[in-house]
């Protein structure tokens, strides 16, 4: 029988996040699911984080400081380890949550079957022109859907409730530090099963700083994975034409940027 109400970790990174941080927490807060940890890994931060996260007195978060700067998914793996909840959600301190983000999706999993991986659609907000848009305008099946991703990936981090198992026998790869949950999640889709809420759950923030400095790393992490990737990939009858086109868009944006 399924935990009716599963205790669920919440990993945020974070790396001079001071900005935006009061909102991304208190968007966990405020959400209407309170079985929650919140693991808050300061990535070495410089800035006064600490002191924003600290003013919270709340015994549901956990603090913890690396010693060193690290890759963001090392980092995110070494703070799954702090972890102990039946699954695990991600949330970035410039992106907030809606308030019924957490209950949303374990009404789901407490509804359906050998549920150990469900996203949600999510809204845009551009933080120049104060305007939001939706993410995902078109449907997307349920189940085994790695081509679907190959195709087009729109799995937003900050939208994703795992089951704790999947993490048993595979991590984030530690060299990424843009790539690693496509990496992550395309690989997992080749055994689990996927489902989709199509209401947006989560904000994700555009900036200037999280476009145009990440370009160059973006592309060369993309051709690393293709290179890695693509003997595997056709053994199993997937095709990665989509992403060969991506990458050569990218590679070409990165050179005009230069």
């Amino acid at each position: 029988m399924k935990n009716k109400k599963p205790l669920i970790s919440i990993i945020m990174n974070c790396y001079n996040g001071e900005k935006y941080l009061k909102k991304s927490i208190n968007s966990v807060i405020n959400q209407s699911y309170k079985n929650w940890e919140l693991i808050f890994w300061d990535n070495h931060s410089q800035d006064n984080s600490k002191k924003i996260l600290l003013s919270f007195k709340d015994k549901r978060i956990k603090y913890f400081k690396s010693k060193k700067l690290l890759n963001l998914y090392n980092a995110r793996n070494l703070a799954i380890t702090k972890s102990i909840g039946t699954y695990i959600c991600f949330l970035d301190t410039d992106d907030w949550w809606m308030k019924k983000k957490l209950q949303t999706q374990v009404n789901f999993i407490n509804n359906n079957k050998k549920v150990n991986f469900i996203y949600s659609n999510l809204y845009i907000y551009n933080e120049i022109k104060k305007t939001k848009k939706i993410y995902i305008n078109y449907s997307i099946p349920n189940g085994k859907i790695t081509q679907i991703l190959l195709n087009k990936y729109r799995v937003g981090m900050g939208t994703v409730m795992i089951s704790r198992k999947c993490f048993k026998n595979k991590k984030f790869n530690n060299n990424f530090n843009i790539i690693g949950d496509f990496d992550f999640f395309v690989s997992l889709s080749i055994k689990e099963n996927f489902f989709y809420i199509e209401e947006p759950l989560t904000y994700y923030r555009i900036h200037v700083e999280n476009y145009s400095k990440k370009l160059k790393i973006y592309t060369a992490e993309l051709k690393k994975w293709l290179d890695t990737n693509s003997l595997k990939m056709s053994k199993l009858n997937l095709s990665l034409s989509r992403i060969k086109i991506q990458y050569f868009k990218l590679k070409i944006k990165s050179l005009v940027n230069f």
